[in-house]
């Protein structure tokens, strides 16, 4: 599948809202969430500062519409959410390829969000591959944690992706996989 793959700008962000809504867990049709579903809210506002001050919004564009994007930034940036700073506060607890994870060496990665219409196409790698890439020029490592129920975005990024399982742990009544991997 041919895609134009770029960091978004502010033009973008209506359109990663819409895509961002149809999957996001509160607005999700029901029967859509075994196929993967988003656990963090967004407003405008968050996707404009994770545009314009983190620049880690990443985007997968097909026949000039928004298909995928993957979502990165700096923990600073993601602690404004109690999951986000639980994590920074146990960031530590794992080590990965015997490195410390820190708050200076790791970025969090994630949500990422694949429109059904092109799932399977391999859209996700595409856009994970070019995220990846463009933090890897500030940040050696990435950690990300997937809900186990989660089956579809776990399987996805363990074997698509390769991301490796560091640690498991439970945040507000549900149950984690902590995951990292090398950028470079």
């Amino acid at each position: 599948m041919q895609l134009e793959l770029k960091v978004a700008t502010l033009e973008d962000v209506s359109e990663v809202l819409a895509l961002h809504y149809r999957y996001q867990v509160d607005s999700i049709c029901e029967e859509d969430k075994a196929d993967g579903f988003i656990t963090t809210a967004f407003t405008e506002q968050h996707l404009r500062d994770l545009i314009q001050i983190e620049q880690g919004l990443f985007i997968a564009k097909h026949n000039n519409k928004i298909v995928a994007y993957a979502m990165s930034a700096s923990w600073q940036f993601w602690c404004q959410w109690p999951m986000f700073a639980y994590m920074v506060e146990h960031l530590a607890d794992a080590t990965y390829l015997g490195n410390s994870l820190t708050v200076d060496n790791s970025y969090q990665y994630g949500p990422v969000c694949v429109d059904k219409s092109v799932r399977g196409q391999g859209v996700f790698e595409q856009v994970f591959t070019f995220a990846l890439a463009q933090m890897s020029q500030r940040y050696p490592f990435l950690v990300t944690f997937i809900n186990q129920t989660n089956g579809r975005s776990f399987q996805a990024h363990t074997r698509k992706v390769k991301l490796d399982v560091i640690e498991t742990f439970s945040f507000n009544h549900n149950e984690y996989f902590k995951l990292a991997c090398k950028t470079g």
